[in-house]
């Protein structure tokens, strides 16, 4: 009989066909940033069950001294610079293939968006559910736009994507120069919203930040971001000078309370951290390339990755589905209060909870995924995938804010919910392989 395969020979035998040419600490990077945010949110969010209230607080305002922790979790700057690097590779093989601008982007939003598509089935489901046995669905509509939380960052990566081809001229054009006239415009917007007090102007932000640390991916890919440490060093004291003389909170995510928020929209201090983190880990990369060439590591590199958009996507609403059950019975394991010491040593617990339900799912959704490419004569017009891309980020972005279930009609925002699909459609996505 054929030896059965589990998922970890699947990922040995992907490892074993990786070309010599991989940046695997690229893929490193991806893969353990994807960790950092998983556990970060499982520990932020701190639910308490107060007799019968429930109490949604988070531990970074509960217990201040863990906001410090956020300037090394807080690893969306992470995913920008390694989705520079590989946009970079991606878009320069396409030139070199004569690849067109409209294939490339088909494919880029197919796997960004298809995974994503679940989750909104999902929550929609729970709502008109919810509407049917009465349930409370004000609570519920909190849930989901929490659920929805690792959205945002689609939303804002999908406009970047959108917009490589610019973003890479101007790279070749202007070198580190095209990321210090966006660091520019992030100096003059956060002046205009801080200083000025027009604070509306500072989410133009989502673009110079993010871009800004989308360059740097670039300057990686292309080697020139020589001298990493000294990199490294002035954003950490770009960073430590705008907490402690700006208007800046210490937190790198959102606090409740706080009247600002670092990345709400992003400012100069993501920037900053950005710039801090990058030259930190590219300083170490030789070494961790070495370290990478273990089979063993490269493998767990490969499995995880292979499920990424899953594990990313689900494991919000995972916390909140645990959180449900243990409303079911009676509360138990959220009647300990956060930030005390019975509630720091029965995080690894919790932790370990979640992260074996979210194993259980994974399989279910990762499908999604692992979606096989159209063919070149399959790809839909640029003008389909651009407006795609439109109607499925805005659709997205409002149900991140108000959330997907409704006090109303079915119990989901239907509009809100249709145009994400809409998007999709012309995009291609349900398209039927030939």
């Amino acid at each position: 009989m054929p030896e059965k395969k589990t998922i970890w020979t699947q990922a040995a035998a992907l490892a074993e066909k990786t070309p010599p040419t991989r940046n695997r600490y690229v893929d490193f990077l991806r893969a353990a940033s994807i960790l950092v945010v998983m556990s970060g949110h499982w520990l932020v969010a701190a639910p308490f069950l107060d007799g019968e209230n429930l109490i949604l607080p988070d531990i970074l305002s509960i217990a201040p001294w863990t906001q410090w922790l956020t300037w090394l979790m807080q690893v969306m700057p992470i995913f920008f610079i390694v989705g520079g690097f590989a946009n970079a590779t991606s878009w320069r093989s396409a030139q070199r293939k004569d690849t067109p601008y409209s294939e490339w982007l088909a494919a880029r939003l197919r796997r960004l968006i298809t995974p994503v598509l679940p989750v909104l089935v999902f929550w929609g489901i729970l709502g008109v559910i919810a509407t049917v046995l009465r349930a409370d669905v004000v609570v519920l509509q909190a849930a989901s736009r929490f659920a929805l939380l690792p959205a945002w960052f689609l939303v804002v990566y999908i406009v970047v994507v959108s917009l490589v081809p610019l973003t890479y001229k101007a790279w070749e054009t202007m070198q580190l120069g095209s990321f210090w006239a966006l660091v520019a415009g992030a100096v003059v917007i956060d002046l205009i919203a801080f200083a000025g007090g027009f604070r509306w102007v500072g989410w133009f932000n989502y673009f110079f930040v993010w871009l800004a640390v989308h360059q740097i991916g670039y300057a990686w890919q292309a080697q020139r971001f020589v001298r990493p440490l000294l990199w490294a060093l002035g954003g950490l004291f770009v960073l430590g000078a705008l907490v402690n003389f700006g208007p800046y909170p210490v937190s790198m995510v959102s606090v409740q309370g706080d009247e600002i928020s670092n990345t709400l929209p992003p400012n100069l201090t993501m920037l900053a951290l950005g710039v801090f983190q990058g030259g930190v880990l590219l300083a170490l990369e030789k070494w961790m390339r070495n370290w990478l060439d273990s089979a063993r590591v490269w493998t767990a590199t490969i499995l995880i990755n292979g499920m990424i958009m899953t594990l990313f996507l689900w494991h919000v609403t995972v916390l909140v589905m645990v959180s449900g059950v243990s409303l079911l019975f009676g509360g138990v394991g959220l009647r300990i209060v956060p930030g005390t010491s019975a509630w720091w040593l029965t995080r690894p617990i919790w932790i370990l909870i979640l992260g074996t339900v979210l194993l259980l799912v994974t399989p279910i959704f990762v499908r999604y995924e692992r979606i096989r490419p159209l063919e070149d004569t399959d790809s839909p017009a640029l003008w389909r995938s651009l407006l795609g891309a439109f109607l499925f980020c805005y659709g997205l972005a409002l149900l991140t804010l108000k959330g997907i279930t409704a006090d109303h009609g079915f119990g989901v925002r239907i509009v809100e919910l249709t145009l994400p699909f809409i998007g999709a459609w012309l995009i291609g996505i349900f398209q039927r392989d030939r």
